[in-house]
Formats: C-alpha cells, structure tokens, sequence
C-alpha cells in the first residue's frame, strides 16, 4: 500500500475504511469528485451549446433523469452512459475524469496539465503521424522493444 502512496480514509459513502492515493487537494470524497463531475458534464454541455433538455432526449431519458447527473445527486453514471455522452457530446472519458482526479496524470498539478496537453495534442494528429511518433518514442524508452519490424512489414502488406 504503502509503494502506491495509498492511505487508509472513511468515507461516508462506504460503509468499511477505503484506500486511497491523496490528489493535490487532499483526499475527496466520492461525494465531492461526483459533484466534480457533475459540474463538468454541465459546464461542458453547456459550452457544447446543446440544452439539457436536447441532451436528455438523445440519451433517452427525462430532463429530470439527466438533471440528477448534473446536480450530482442521486444518480451516478455508469460506465455505459459515459461513453454514451462522449459519443453525443464528443469528449474523451479522460477529459472528464482528470477534472476530479488530476493526480492520476502526474506527481504535481504542472506534470499532471502537461500530460493532458500532450494527451490532446494526440488525439488530433494524423494515425500516420502517430505511428512514426511511437516509433520514435520507442526509440527513446530504455527496455522498450522496437517496433520497426511490425510496423514495416504492416506497411508492406497494405
């Protein structure tokens, strides 16, 4: 426990003590990450420009249903309805997932900012671009077996 920075916490929400990694804040409870969440998915929606009403409608529930994601209370997404949302909305499930919990993306809020910036910048290149970017960063991780051989015989067989 002890190797992964994990302490023992109570949390309200679970009925036996919990292990958890401290973010840059401290603990949060699920409470606050739900209403972490919660204030992402509307603020995110909301600059989609897309209505909760809309929104509701495209997920098949009520306005009153999907109104509960965004308050934070009394429903929680499952993994399902997530990627329902980022298939609507068009997001990354990291996206919303690193507004509760930078600290999983580094050991300071800078470390953890540039991961997600080099995150994105990842997602918008080109699959080719990306290839020679992997084998490149092969190249650069020591124990990493190259990929040229793969990635040369693919190309001659396409």
């Amino acid at each position: 426990m002890s190797a992964r920075d994990l302490v023992e916490v109570a949390d309200p929400e679970f009925d036996r003590p919990v292990f958890r990694q401290s973010g840059f804040d401290g603990i949060l409870t699920a409470k606050e990450m739900d209403e972490k969440i919660s204030a992402w998915l509307k603020k995110t929606r909301e600059a989609k420009g897309i209505s909760r009403a809309d929104l509701a409608h495209l997920l098949g529930l009520s306005v009153s249903v999907y109104g509960r994601y965004e308050r934070g209370s009394e429903a929680r997404l499952s993994i399902p309805r997530l990627i329902h949302l980022c298939e609507i909305i068009g997001f990354m499930p990291l996206d919303m997932i690193f507004d509760a919990a930078p600290h999983l993306w580094g050991k300071t809020p800078e470390e953890a900012e540039d991961r997600k910036t080099l995150t994105k910048i990842v997602e918008c290149l080109p699959h080719e671009t990306i290839r020679d970017l992997i084998r490149l960063m092969k190249r650069m991780t020591p124990g990493e077996p190259s990929t040229d051989t793969v990635v040369s015989s693919n190309s001659e067989s396409g």
